[in-house]
């Protein structure tokens, strides 16, 4: 008896914030692996705020994901049947599986992870995607050394939470802008933030002001927006902006900032960054990353919600602020 696997497929491109019926759910049966294919029972699916984008019909950094597509997202999974000698059965694995209880694969883009070095779910957060775009982000792209005012945006969520850790790790004064008390708790309490910006119940530019007195050497940027804009007023001379996500305003025509003559007057620079281009060294991040949490000195923090019916809901959490640290759905047990 073959085992059927429940597929959210787009259905429709959205104007604005997407609504249930920008998927559809479908229920097909799995057919027979084929040489050299490996069949992966995905347990863990990742939410993350590029997915929005991804569903555009619009130039971007990877193809959009077409109408009757299986809805792309990052999962990780254990492998359940194998014809492919590189993988065996038993096996745990991460990868690009989508929206889908089941994944059937070639192997290529999945790779082997070790569930008693970490969990499983971890795989999809601080030692996948989010972290790697963590940790090249402020590193490479954001050039962070001893000392330096680091000011993140979107700073509880997935990518921001471990931004200011490694910035703390390497030295620097860290102030992150989140929304809301507990969030803003969070970020200093549990990760170890030097300060915290609540932007739905503070001015802005005032809470920047009182944190960042000096200024601002590296902005890590997550949001985009009016964050954005303000955070430019505040920039030191060679500063570095990065340029990561703008979560704010994936649903709607984006503003662009007014207060870009920042980045002339104080000869700073402004760049965007996607984590693809570091493909190459991943092995080296994920090693130095479960390194720092072993000893200690970095937090990792999935919000886990359960079902694969539940897709959409959960997925409008990314932009409704209701989620802490990484936002994953758990499919399968």
């Amino acid at each position: 008896m073959s085992l059927i696997n429940t597929q959210v497929k787009l259905a429709k491109r959205p104007d604005g914030l997407p609504k249930k019926d920008t998927w559809i759910f479908e229920k097909n049966p799995l057919r027979e692996i084929n040489k050299g294919e490996i069949l992966i029972q995905n347990q863990f699916l990742s939410l993350d705020p590029a997915m929005r984008g991804w569903i555009n019909n619009s130039r971007s950094y990877i193809p959009p994901v077409q109408i009757g597509e299986i809805m792309r997202a990052g999962t990780a999974g254990k492998i359940i049947k194998s014809k492919n000698t590189n993988f065996q059965v038993g096996t745990y694995v991460s990868g690009w599986g989508g929206v889908q209880q089941f994944t059937i694969s070639d192997g290529l883009g999945f790779y082997k992870v070790d569930i008693k070095r970490s969990p499983l779910e971890r795989y999809i957060g601080s030692l996948g995607m989010p972290g790697m775009t963590a940790y090249f982000g402020i590193l490479e792209e954001g050039k962070i050394k001893k000392n330096d005012t680091v000011l993140v945006s979107g700073a509880a969520g997935a990518v921001g939470s471990i931004v200011g850790q490694i910035a703390k790790i390497k030295g620097c004064k860290v102030i992150g802008i989140a929304g809301g008390k507990k969030k803003c708790d969070y970020i200093i309490r549990e990760l170890g933030f030097d300060g915290a910006i609540d932007y739905k119940n503070e001015n802005l530019a005032n809470g920047i002001k009182r944190n960042c007195s000096d200024g601002i050497d590296v902005f890590f940027d997550n949001v985009g927006g009016e964050i954005l804009d303000c955070a430019l007023i505040f920039l030191k001379k060679n500063a570095r902006v990065v340029l990561c996500g703008a979560i704010s305003q994936y649903n709607k025509i984006p503003i662009g900032p007014k207060n870009y003559l920042s980045l002339l007057v104080n000869r700073a620079s402004m760049k965007g960054m996607i984590v693809f281009d570091y493909a190459s060294q991943y092995k080296i991040a994920m090693k130095q990353i479960q390194k720092w949490i072993s000893l200690g000195k970095l937090k990792s923090k999935e919000d886990i919600y359960e079902g694969i019916e539940n897709f959409h809901e959960i997925f409008l959490k990314l932009f409704n602020g209701k989620k802490i640290g990484k936002l994953v759905l758990k499919i399968n047990s």
